[in-house]
């Protein structure tokens, strides 16, 4: 089992920036690519950002390209979004995500351990 808890949601004006971050307990954090995804209201749950077991090698969404940054700290088993320019449309609840399936890296449900979410609103 691994426990993932987010924080560092709020409401920032368009432009503006924000750090999510999820910490992890329980098995070697190590082990697991991570995930950070969202879902705003009415919409279904859509893949941001990824990022492997080292840290070497990330991956984004187009929308997010050039203003999302994940990374990790495996001391620290935790895993970071970092948000620049951000716009109204990337208001969501974001989730962090341990990958646990051996399918599309890009659809929740290749995704076995889930954080609760934290809210980001973006205001214009």
């Amino acid at each position: 089992q691994v426990q993932l808890v987010e924080s560092g949601g709020g409401l920032v004006q368009a432009g503006g920036s924000l750090r999510l971050s999820c910490a992890a307990s329980g098995r070697t954090f190590s082990r697991y690519v991570m995930g950070w995804f969202r879902q705003a209201p009415g919409k279904e749950r859509e893949f941001v950002a990824r990022i492997t077991r080292s840290g070497g090698s990330t991956y984004y969404t187009d929308s997010v390209k050039g203003r999302f940054t994940i990374s990790r700290d495996n001391v620290r088993s935790t895993v970071y979004l970092q948000m620049n320019n951000l716009k109204p449309e990337d208001t969501a609840v974001y989730y962090c995500a341990a990958e646990t399936g051996y399918g599309d890296s890009y659809y929740p449900s290749n995704y076995g351990y889930w954080g609760q979410g934290t809210q980001v609103t973006v205001s214009s």
